[in-house]
């Protein structure tokens, strides 16, 4: 392994609770995704998702676009995919995503980098040692323009209840 690589490495929490998620903190999470054409056509066949725009480049040529168009369901779970890690590996059930909105189209190798704010908290009435997060997240391809954007609502482990 390369030295430089060595000293760029960061040591990154793997568990994080409620009292983390101040409001208005922000996550720029650390891995990126490149995507290509055998990702976009498994989970377009997969998914049984049929616009042509994902699947035919002549198609999607004819429509304005250089070739086939990545499914924007795999934009989507790429992105939530890569917040993961830094707001919700700890555990807790997902209680949903909101405001779910598509921007500019994602291509074949196109990489995807996401950012998430934490927008509010609050603990859980219902479940003791729980709070709920929600979060705001966008991502983006390597040339800074956002291709989807949403909130997600998850619950969370109170630090003070663990043992």
């Amino acid at each position: 392994m390369p030295p430089e690589f060595v000293q760029r490495a960061v040591a990154r929490p793997k568990c994080r609770y409620y009292e983390d998620f101040e409001p208005g903190r922000e996550f720029v999470h650390h891995w990126g995704r490149t995507i290509n054409e055998g990702d976009n056509s498994l989970f377009t066949t997969l998914t049984m998702y049929f616009n042509p725009l994902c699947f035919n480049a002549e198609f999607a040529k004819a429509h304005g676009h250089a070739g086939v168009v990545v499914n924007p369901f795999l934009v989507f779970t790429t992105v939530f995919g890569l917040s993961v890690q830094d707001l919700s590996e700890s555990g807790g059930a997902f209680l949903g995503v909101e405001g779910l909105e598509f921007g500019v189209p994602v291509y074949p190798g196109d990489t995807l980098e996401a950012r998430s704010t934490v927008v509010d908290r609050r603990p859980s009435s219902t479940h003791a040692g729980m709070g709920i997060a929600t979060w705001h997240t966008r991502g983006f391809n390597q040339r800074g323009e956002k291709v989807v954007d949403f909130k997600r609502t998850n619950m969370i482990a109170r630090r003070e209840h663990q043992s």
